[in-house]
């Protein structure tokens, strides 16, 4: 069983717990996930690692689905069955000077500073890039701030920050004429798809964290396979990671809504079952 030390949410929608996992935590490197099975009757869900701490590691979620409903109902002292990682390839950091851009968006913004952290204690100059629809969906701004060399805000709405997309910030330095040598945009699947188009006309290497459909996270399944540059891939071993511009985000997308009208069957069954502890924003 694997200890929840700290859980509490970082947005409406949006929480995160930091859990005992001493073997994740002292082998986990940016970009990596883990698989939490929360009872024996709940299914397997993929999450990045967000954070590391000692023996704890941070998870940050959303809760739309089932299990994720399941998991903001949780509470420090509680325990999570099986906490399974770190898997997939790390992030594709290189040793500086290099200035790189982290873009998150939404819950994607969540995964950003393991990301930045690890690229600034590399040397290379961080400019961090984070969205959400309102200033009420905004999180972990401080963290990335404190991180970052430069930070960008932007909301949807204009209510904080910048108005309009992640991906306006992006194109103003794009255009700029400044080298920019690494990009990682973290966010829904249509959001990295646009926001990965910025860059492709520059030529800059561009990464962005997949999340197709998984189950078993180590590559036997084949649920979680995605095509990149022709080819098939397997998120879970060759990835989360990979190169935006060679991502067939239309197979993508179709694949992760496969499954939609199961998973609202199975959220109305489970609401209609159980009362919602979520906890709420203060």
């Amino acid at each position: 069983m694997y200890e929840i030390v700290k859980a509490h949410p970082l947005s409406e929608a949006v929480f995160e717990m930091w859990i005992r996992a001493p073997q994740v935590a002292r082998n986990a490197q940016a970009g990596q996930f883990c698989i939490i099975h929360p009872d024996k009757a709940g299914e397997r869900v993929p999450l990045t690692i967000s954070g590391t701490d000692g023996d704890l590691i941070r998870l940050s979620f959303m809760a739309v689905g089932t299990t994720t409903k399941l998991l903001a109902s949780l509470s420090a002292g509680d325990c999570l069955r099986d906490v399974v990682g770190p898997l997939g390839m790390p992030s594709d950091i290189a040793k500086g000077p290099e200035t790189v851009v982290v873009v998150g968006g939404g819950v994607g913004v969540a995964c950003t500073p393991i990301i930045a952290q690890a690229a600034k204690d590399a040397g290379n100059h961080v400019i961090g890039i984070i969205g959400a629809r309102n200033k009420s969906l905004l999180i972990l701004e401080d963290e990335m701030r404190a991180i970052c060399d430069e930070l960008f805000v932007t909301t949807d709405d204009g209510s904080y920050g910048i108005k309009g997309f992640a991906s306006g910030p992006l194109q103003t330095l794009c255009e700029s004429g400044r080298k920019i040598d690494k990009v990682w945009i973290i966010g829904p699947g249509m959001m990295m798809k646009v926001t990965s188009g910025v860059t492709k006309p520059f030529g800059i290497k561009t990464y962005v964290s997949l999340n197709p459909v998984m189950v078993d996270g180590t590559g036997m399944c084949g649920s979680c396979r995605v095509t990149v540059g022709g080819k098939m891939k397997f998120a879970c071993v060759d990835g989360p990671e990979f190169d935006a511009h060679q991502v067939d985000w239309d197979d993508l997308l179709a694949r992760q809504r496969m499954y939609v009208p199961e998973e609202k069957q199975s959220v109305e069954y489970h609401d209609a079952h159980h009362e919602c502890r979520c906890r709420k924003v203060a």
